[in-house]
């Protein structure tokens, strides 16, 4: 299923994104019961069944993929765990050599952004790049999880965008990976969550960043130099993963701080993100506070 969360009379409501005869896209919204939950955090337990039960035909309505009705497929999450230089090319853009173990690290829930929504660039930072990447929702709790199973964890994967300050993330003393990376707004995700089962193989997608239609990444996560069964692994060693949590698996090289001369986000600048079968997150940049 392909799911997403949009607003409609006000009210957030998550629906079900299908095809018309046409090609057309509509949303199928879930049903006008109040006892439905309104939040994919509270549906993770359910199954094809009560999908196809709560999925209300006579309320489909078309809708622009990334019209400004549409919202981050999943907010209120407790984890948001990202992985550094996962791809080799991009860890030999930014000067260093693939990683023997994975680099971890985290951005705070707050810097969740939806489709269509505004990436605010602080006025403490005159270095804010983008990295695009794939984005794995996990469906269920698992600690000392093993790579065997690690995969029938996974709910879901959409687009995201790793957007980072990288005058703080390495510019300040000790490397402020945390601060750099979790200004609120940077972490656009969408535009939809595709389920596990519509998506054959995760490591075999393309991915792509444009700014302002003009391609800056273009890889694909076969490129992957640690691959996702073996990092919902390694994480659960540390910390227990819960229904919600995201992964943010890293980025292919092209990024703004990897350019000679370096590229960095502007306002006015337009960004798109589009992996294979995941459907294009668009964002526009302003100037913030």
């Amino acid at each position: 299923m392909k799911i997403v969360s949009v607003t409609v009379d006000g009210e957030s409501r998550l629906g079900q994104l299908t095809f018309d005869q046409g090609g057309g896209e509509l949303i199928s919204l879930l049903g006008v019961d109040q006892d439905v939950p309104r939040c994919l955090q509270d549906v993770f337990d359910w199954d094809t069944d009560q999908w196809a039960a709560n999925l209300g035909p006579a309320e489909s309505m078309p809708v622009g993929l990334n019209a400004p009705r549409f919202n981050a497929p999943i907010k209120g999450m407790e984890k948001v765990v990202c992985i550094g230089t996962n791809y080799a090319d991009h860890a030999r853009e930014m000067g260093g050599e693939p990683p023997e173990i994975p680099v971890v690290f985290n951005k705070f829930p707050s810097t969740i952004n939806g489709p269509g929504q505004e990436i605010s660039l602080p006025s403490i930072s005159q270095k804010v790049d983008f990295e695009a990447e794939l984005v794995v929702v996990i469906g269920k709790q698992g600690k000392n999880i093993s790579r065997a199973s690690a995969l029938d964890h996974v709910f879901g994967y959409c687009c995201g965008n790793d957007i980072s300050a990288r005058d703080w993330q390495k510019g300040r003393p000790g490397g402020q990976w945390l601060l750099g990376k979790t200004f609120d707004t940077f972490a656009p995700i969408g535009p939809m969550i595709v389920t596990r089962d519509e998506v054959a193989d995760p490591h075999q997608l393309a991915i792509q960043l444009r700014l302002n239609g003009e391609t800056m990444q273009s890889s694909n996560t076969n490129q992957l130099i640690f691959p996702i069964d073996f990092l919902i692994s390694h994480i659960s060693k540390f910390a227990t993963l819960k229904p919600g949590d995201l992964i943010f698996t890293g980025t292919p090289a092209g990024v703004g701080a990897g350019r000679s001369p370096a590229l960095f986000l502007k306002p006015g600048d337009e960004l798109e993100v589009e992996i294979e079968g995941l459907g294009i997150l668009k964002n526009s940049v302003v100037a913030g506070n």
